[in-house]
C-alpha cells in the first residue's frame, strides 16, 4: 500500500535510486576480499599461460592447447584487476580514449583466437591471434 502511495504521490523514482544503492552496498567486497580475488585470478591466469606454453610442444594439438590456454590466462588476468578497482571502473578505463583501440584488438583478438582453435582448425592463425593478443595486452 505504501508502495502505491509513493507512485500516485510521484516519488517512486527515489525508491529505484535506493533500491540500486542497496544493491551496490550489498555487493561490495572488502580490500581483503579484493586482494585475496586479484591474488587467485592473477595466480590462474600466469598459471594457465604457463601451462599454454608447455602444452604447445605436445605433438599433435599442441598449438591449439596453447592458444585456448594462453586466451583463459589473459582473461582471467583482465578479470584479476577487475576485483582491485570494481568492473564497471575497469570497464571504463579499458573504453577510455587511449586505451580504447588497444582494449577493441585485444577483445577482437581473443574471439578470434578461439575461432582459429575450434571452428576454423587453423594453428598458424590462432598462433598470430595469440601475439596480437600480447601485442595489445601491453599496448
Amino acid at each position: 500500500m505504501d508502495k502505491l502511495k509513493k507512485v500516485l504521490s510521484g516519488q517512486d523514482g527515489n525508491d529505484d535510486l535506493n533500491v540500486l544503492q542497496a544493491a551496490n552496498e550489498a555487493s561490495t567486497l572488502g580490500w581483503g576480499t579484493r586482494v585475496k580475488g586479484f591474488l587467485a585470478c592473477f595466480v590462474s591466469g600466469v598459471l594457465c599461460s604457463i601451462l599454454g606454453t608447455c602444452l604447445l610442444w605436445v605433438p599433435r594439438s599442441g598449438l591449439t592447447l596453447f592458444a585456448v590456454f594462453y586466451s583463459l590466462g589473459n582473461i582471467a588476468s583482465l578479470l584479476s584487476t577487475m576485483f582491485l578497482m570494481g568492473p564497471l571502473k575497469q570497464l571504463k578505463r579499458m573504453c577510455d580514449k587511449s586505451r580504447a583501440l588497444a582494449t577493441g584488438i585485444m577483445i577482437t583478438c581473443l574471439v578470434l583466437t578461439f575461432c582459429a582453435a575450434f571452428w576454423w582448425k587453423n594453428k598458424g592463425l590462432a598462433l598470430l591471434f595469440c601475439i596480437l593478443q600480447f601485442l595489445a595486452f601491453t599496448w
